[in-house]
């Protein structure tokens, strides 16, 4: 007989005390034992005619644990059915009192899920943003397109301008000792492109080729080799080319480069995708909205654990980014208590969200079905050319990733589902208005 009561109900927190008596865990014990006796052979004995005390002797503690650890989750989940509870986090046990021959006692505390009951959604009124592209926007993209095509061929003679690259042999040191990284043969550097050290690219405008300088620079005091951090020290260059740079035309040529037929076809599919980025923002932007409608309307208790899981993982981001920021001199606007108390903050508003809309999806029977999940994660390949199966197949073999992704479509689809019975009205923008974020409040993490 397993006896169950509860000792404290303080808000999501519950605690119960729960008795099992001897005889009910003798009686299991001698149970399983049996079911081992029909099996195990040991010398002496016909399969099955083991005396039950040698079985005892034999396997009585591993069949003890056995039985215990049985009777501790048949009694918790007892103790969770009764009350009609869910919990939030796996329960914590305590086994207070047992001893062989006598009866078990443990605590069991849990933090469970709250009650919600979402009401009528129709009394949200939310503003959708929409932008239509333009032929300006088409032009835009188009000379970004032909900028990143751009080839550079060798002029004789020529005196290295912005926007030229330079192919350079190089050696640094520092108190004339050459330092680890410090050369190399043959570099090209596109001169504006600020991938050496400040102050480096400079040195080299007017330069041409088969000229040799010595260039001085300042390490900055966040380069990642320590020794180095803040020191001064001077590069042996040689100058060997200088080339100018040839951007693409917008032409048929350029569509072909990119894997189109022509110049034409080319521009539909950039305005095709100029169309999906602006959808895709104005339905972030409603989301947004939406949820900080959602926010503002509901304020039920969060179980407390749920909470310092989502803080925990929001403050191991911010950590790093802290961290990055304190090696590059800055200094953060304010303490690390503020920080901490604004992100606990945002951490319990996206629990209270994520329980909401986990509520209104189980509520509706909103599921994901492996179609949707299979789209998703030829998505997500899609991202890294030529590595498209060997992503998928990562995500496959990552329960942790699949539930992620699982998770995100889950949230979408409640959300829709939701936006289907709120009042959206739309607005026409532009550009710079529906991409600015300023005002958007913080989404939940699924």
């Amino acid at each position: 007989m397993i006896e169950v009561t509860e000792t404290s109900a303080e808000g999501l927190r519950h605690e119960f005390k729960v008795v099992v008596e001897s005889t009910a865990i003798e009686e299991r014990v001698d149970a399983k034992l049996g079911e081992l006796a029909s099996t195990i052979s040991l010398p002496g004995f016909r399969p099955g005619k083991v005396p039950l005390s040698l079985l005892k002797k034999r396997y009585g503690n591993a069949v003890m644990g056995e039985v215990i650890e049985e009777t501790v989750n048949e009694g918790a989940q007892r103790a969770l059915s009764d009350k009609g509870l869910r919990p939030a986090l796996q329960p914590s046990i305590e086994i207070t009192k047992f001893e062989e021959g006598g009866e078990l006692e443990y605590t069991l505390s849990v933090e469970v899920l709250p009650d919600i009951d979402p009401d009528d959604f129709s009394s949200i009124a939310v503003e959708q943003l929409r932008v239509k592209p333009t032929e300006e926007d088409v032009e835009a993209d188009l000379k970004l397109l032909a900028e990143a095509q751009t080839t550079f061929e060798t002029e004789e003679n020529r005196e290295a301008e912005l926007g030229d690259a330079v192919v350079i042999d190089f050696v640094g040191r520092q108190d004339g000792v050459e330092f680890e990284g410090g050369r190399a043969t043959d570099f090209q550097l596109v001169l504006g492109s600020h991938v050496f050290f400040p102050g480096f690219e400079d040195q080299l405008l007017g330069m041409t080729a088969g000229q040799h300088l010595d260039v001085g620079v300042t390490f900055p005091e966040t380069h990642p080799a320590g020794d180095l951090a803040g020191k001064h020290a001077v590069f042996e260059v040689d100058v060997k080319e200088v080339k100018r740079p040839e951007v693409a035309a917008i032409d048929d040529e350029l569509a072909t480069r990119v894997g189109l037929d022509n110049l034409e076809e080319l521009k539909k599919a950039l305005l095709d995708k100029i169309k999906s980025d602006y959808d895709q923002a104005s339905r972030d932007r409603v989301k947004r909205k939406l949820l900080d409608e959602l926010a503002g309307r509901y304020d039920f208790e969060v179980p407390p654990g749920l909470v310092d899981g989502e803080f925990d993982a929001i403050w191991r981001q911010i950590g790093e980014r802290i961290l990055k920021s304190h090696g590059e001199g800055e200094e953060p606007q304010e303490s690390e208590e503020e920080m901490k108390a604004e992100y606990r903050e945002i951490a319990e508003r996206r629990v209270r969200l994520g329980l909401l809309l986990t509520e209104v999806g189980n509520r509706n029977n909103i599921e994901v079905h492996q179609e949707e999940l299979n789209r998703a994660m030829a998505e997500q390949a899609r991202r890294y050319p030529g590595k498209e199966h060997e992503i998928v197949q990562e995500l496959r073999s990552d329960p942790e990733a699949k539930n992620r992704l699982r998770a995100s479509i889950f949230e979408d689809k409640v959300v829709d589902f939701i936006l289907e019975m709120v009042n959206v009205t739309e607005r026409d923008v532009t550009r710079d208005e529906l991409f600015d974020e300023s005002e958007d409040g913080e989404e939940p993490s699924s």
